[in-house]
């Protein structure tokens, strides 16, 4: 489900902005119409949507349209042109009161320079948008101190903004905005002027705000590490047009031009691209159905000496060895479970291939990859994470431990089966 649609957005600054509509259907630059008509084309033809309960980043370099779109998401910048769907009501064409409301009751926003008013003390400060909207003093209070308690600064609601350090001080933006249960949350480079430790933990506990929130978040942002963290999806504009929108892992791995690839090119794709994106998938026996011929056989067909076994709903049990299914099966016995392996390493699909390298040096055989049920997607070998790592790094700033586990992979891929 969707909770904003964007379509066919324009913004023009200037005077007389309908003079700059033939030039862009000539394709003329945002440069060129700026020396012919004086004015700013801040947003092209920007299309995108944002589903319910999703971190959505939109990313640029400064002047590429970024914090234009988000004031036109609430309507604090007036769209030249297009739709801005919100909940399927095109907020472009509500009166001043319905957008009022729609602010006032379904969108929060956070600012980068935290807007808090000095003479009043942080509960003030968070339940300001309360106030003005008209709730009463014990039940802004409420919400206010509830909202506080949620970002961690319960304790601190008498103090005032010049007592507070700056990543406090954006608690307090956060506080207020959520002080109104919005639906959707829109963060205009929120974390941008804090100090780089700072940044981090704020970042991290945006995540953690989310997860037990589920809000809908729109988040503006200049730094790609920042948008590959946060963004469920990151929409990536340039002159005010969207240039690709996408997984951060679509983003890193496909990127649309040579634009998105010059912002790409130095990420460190080993803590972005996630094990289901290298996963494959597994040869398997049933138990208790399948017997030690059956798992002899599979193996034979595909050439490995280790198959992996399943329950009869999915669930991963562990790994049959070809020495133990052959032993088995001498002894007349049918029952895999016997010889089955447990003692193998399994990780999830969203887990970053950077989290797998201890693992890559270290076992013999290739990673079971699951569901949060335990049920078996596939499996990570250690020859995928190695090519991502060698796409990642110069050969002169490998680990050197990988460049060791490099140099004996023929006979780790042997063991592997």
């Amino acid at each position: 489900m969707n909770v904003i649609e964007v379509k066919n957005l324009f913004k023009i600054f200037g005077e007389h902005p309908n003079r700059a509509f033939p030039l862009l259907e000539q394709g003329k630059s945002k440069a060129e119409i700026l020396e012919k008509t004086g004015n700013t084309v801040a947003i092209n033809n920007a299309n995108f949507f944002v589903k319910k309960q999703e971190v959505f980043v939109i990313m640029g370099l400064s002047g590429s349209g970024k914090s234009t779109v988000i004031r036109c998401l609430n309507r604090l910048i007036e769209p030249t042109r297009g739709e801005v769907l919100i909940d399927e009501f095109d907020i472009v064409k509500m009166s001043r009161e319905d957008i009022l409301q729609t602010r006032r009751k379904k969108m929060s926003m956070v600012f980068q320079h935290f807007a808090l008013l000095p003479q009043r003390t942080i509960l003030g400060n968070a339940e300001y948008g309360l106030e003005i909207s008209g709730v009463e003093e014990e039940e802004r209070r409420q919400k206010a101190m509830e909202a506080l308690d949620q970002v961690g600064l319960q304790g601190y609601e008498h103090q005032f903004p010049s007592e507070l350090s700056g990543g406090m001080q954006q608690r307090v933006g956060l506080a207020r905005a959520l002080a109104n249960d919005p639906e959707v949350l829109l963060m205009d480079e929120a974390f941008s002027a804090l100090d780089p430790l700072i940044r981090n933990q704020m970042q991290d506990e945006l995540l953690e705000l989310q997860a037990r929130m589920n809000k809908t978040i729109v988040f503006i942002t200049h730094d790609l590490d920042e948008a590959l963290k946060l963004g469920d999806r990151i929409c990536i504009m340039k002159d005010g047009a969207v240039v690709q929108t996408g997984t951060p892992e679509e983003i890193l791995t496909e990127p649309a031009d040579d634009y998105v690839k010059a912002f790409v090119q130095n990420v460190d794709r080993t803590k972005v691209i996630t094990a289901s994106s290298i996963m494959r998938k597994a040869t398997m026996v049933t138990l208790p159905k399948d017997g030690p011929n059956v798992a002899i056989r599979r193996m034979e067909q595909a050439g490995i000496s280790a198959i992996y076994a399943i329950d009869s709903e999915r669930y991963f049990k562990g790994i049959i060895r070809i020495d133990d299914a052959v032993k088995l099966s001498r002894s007349k016995t049918d029952d895999l479970s016997s010889i089955t392996f447990d003692g193998v390493y399994t990780t999830t699909p969203d887990t970053p291939i950077g989290n797998l390298l201890g693992w890559a040096i270290e076992s013999s055989y290739p990673m079971a990859v699951q569901d949060e049920t335990g049920k078996l997607l596939g499996i990570v070998d250690r020859s995928a994470i190695m090519a991502e790592v060698n796409n990642n790094f110069d050969e002169e700033d490998m680990p050197v431990t990988l460049k060791e586990w490099e140099a004996n992979g023929s006979e780790l891929t042997e063991q592997e089966g």
